[in-house]
C-alpha cells in the first residue's frame, strides 16, 4: 500500500504530535505512557479518521541533510543493545510511502530546504515503539524523515512549517524523542527504580516547557537552552528534544501546544506528549472519552 494525497473529504486535519518514546523497554513495559499510546491511535481515528500515512521524525534517525526513507516496506530496527532478549523478537513490518516521499520532498524544496529521497527502509525504535501501541496492525504507511541534529530549533520549526499542508491530506506528522533525556543521570549510582519520585529539576523543566508551549511562546522555546531551568542537565545533547520543534512547526506558529499526556520514569525521564495545530484540542477531547 502506498500513500498519496486524496481529494476525499476527511473529518478534520489531523494534528501533528510529539511523543516521548522512553527507553526501548517501553515496548515491553508500557506503563502509563504505553497505556496513553494505546488510547492515542483510536482517539486519532475517532476524531480525524485513520491517517493515510505517518511522517515520522525520530531522535534516532539522523543525517547531515533531511532524507526521506522511501522504501515500499519497513521492518523494525533493533538499534540498541543490552536489553531484555524478548525485545529483539518484536517486529513491526509496516508499508512504506514512496509516492508521499516525493510530495514531502517537493514541500521542503518549496521552502528552500534540502531534501533527499532514498530507497531505503527501516523503523528505529523511536518510531516502532509508539506505533506498535498506536496502530498495532502495522497497516498505516510510514515515511521516516531523517534530519540533521545540528540544525537549530528555529530551523527545525521551519522544516515543520513546510510539512503543514500534509495535515489536511490526512497525513500524521509524528515527532518522537523525549521531553527530558539524561541517561547518565538516570544510571548514576547503579540502582534503577522506574517508580522513583520526580526530581525537582525534571519537574521545573517540564513545567516551563508546558507553560511556554501553551502560550505559543515559540521564541523562548527556540532559546530553551539559555532560558529553560536545568536545560543542559535535562538534555546534555538535544537530539531527543528537537523532534518537538518539527511537529510544532507543522502545527503552525499561531496555535499553542497542547500537552496530551504527562508521566515519568526513573524520576527524571519525562514521557510527556503534545499535539499542535487547530485540531489539538479536539484530539485531547477524544482522548478523554
Amino acid at each position: 500500500m502506498d500513500a498519496t494525497p486524496a481529494a476525499s473529504a476527511r473529518p478534520a486535519a489531523v494534528p501533528p504530535i510529539f511523543i516521548s518514546h522512553g527507553s526501548p523497554m517501553t515496548a515491553l513495559e508500557p506503563r502509563e505512557a504505553g497505556a496513553f499510546m494505546q488510547r492515542l491511535g483510536p482517539a486519532i481515528e475517532r476524531a480525524f479518521g485513520r491517517p493515510r500515512a505517518i511522517v515520522a521524525v525520530s531522535a534516532h534517525s539522523l543525517t547531515r541533510e533531511p532524507a526521506l526513507l522511501a522504501a515500499p516496506r519497513h521492518a523494525a530496527v533493533h538499534d540498541f543493545g543490552g536489553f531484555d532478549p524478548k525485545l529483539y523478537t518484536l517486529r513491526y513490518d509496516a508499508p512504506g510511502a514512496p509516492a508521499l516521499a516525493e510530495r514531502v520532498a517537493a514541500l521542503l524544496a518549496e521552502a528552500g530546504l534540502p531534501a533527499h529521497v532514498v530507497a531505503e527502509g527501516g523503523l528505529d525504535h523511536g518510531i516502532w515503539t509508539p506505533l506498535r501501541y498506536m496502530f498495532p496492525d502495522a497497516d498505516v504507511p510510514v515515511l521516516p524523515l531523517a534530519w540533521p541534529p545540528d540544525w537549530s530549533p528555529a530551523r527545525l520549526f521551519a522544516l515543520g512549517e513546510a510539512l503543514a499542508p500534509l495535515a489536511a491530506e490526512g497525513v500524521l506528522v509524528m515527532g518522537s524523542g523525549s521531553i527530558t533525556h539524561n541517561l547518565r543521570r538516570v544510571f548514576a549510582g547503579g540502582r534503577l527504580n522506574a517508580d522513583q519520585p520526580a526530581t525537582p529539576e525534571s519537574t521545573a523543566f517540564r513545567d516551563w516547557f508546558r507553560a511556554q508551549g501553551e502560550a505559543a511562546a515559540w521564541e523562548p522555546l527556540f532559546d530553551y537552552r539559555r532560558l529553560a531551568p536545568h536545560a543542559a542537565l535535562m538534555h546534555p545533547t538535544d537530539e531527543h528534544l528537537l523532534p518537538f520543534y518539527v511537529a510544532a512547526g507543522a502545527g503552525g506558529r499561531d496555535t499553542p501546544a497542547r500537552r496530551l499526556h504527562a508521566s515519568l520514569t526513573f524520576g527524571d525521564l519525562g514521557m510527556d506528549a503534545y499535539a499542535f495545530g487547530a485540531g489539538a484540542a479536539r484530539l485531547d477531547e477524544a482522548l478523554r472519552h
